[in-house]
């Protein structure tokens, strides 16, 4: 097992083999990757920035509890592309992602003291010639917080 070092402090288990995976070695139900997470509100700020997305309910608590959400929410997309990455990781190389799509089922409340714990696992859910479907289950707090979220590779 490889392990690297995840964004923010994170923790990563990479099941992939050197040199990258083989189609013909994966199994439907095999863990591919798994990763944890730690969101800060440093997170979020750099995240805004990067991305042009300055809406207040991702660094101001009091509008966003004024908007009636339970604090200061991560951004979906940070949230979104953070769920990626293990798959990155573990296939080696971005260009081998051919689809990926997820709903976004809950928020993700960063604390302004201890942040919050994001964890993605990625499983085989199919494969389909030379590509596989990976099924990433994405949690906070061990809820779901992206449904469906399936990412289609190329190996």
């Amino acid at each position: 097992m490889n392990t690297t070092h995840a964004i923010d402090e994170g923790n990563s288990t990479n099941t992939g083999t050197p040199g990258g995976p083989s189609i013909a070695d994966l199994n439907v139900g095999e863990v591919v990757a798994e990763q944890v997470y730690a969101l800060s509100r440093d997170s979020l700020v750099r995240y805004a920035g990067a991305s042009g997305d300055f809406n207040p309910i991702h660094y101001r608590e009091d509008i966003a509890l004024a908007a009636g959400l339970p604090g200061v929410l991560a951004h979906g997309m940070l949230t979104m592309g953070t769920a990626i990455q293990p798959v990155v990781d573990w296939i080696g190389d971005p260009g081998k992602v051919l689809d990926y799509q997820v709903r976004f089922t809950r928020p993700v409340p960063v604390d302004a003291g201890y942040g919050a714990i994001v964890t993605v696992v990625a499983k085989v859910g199919a494969v389909e010639g030379s590509s596989a479907r990976i099924d990433l289950t994405v949690t906070y707090n061990e809820q779901t917080v992206l449904g469906k979220a399936q990412v289609r590779v190329t190996l």
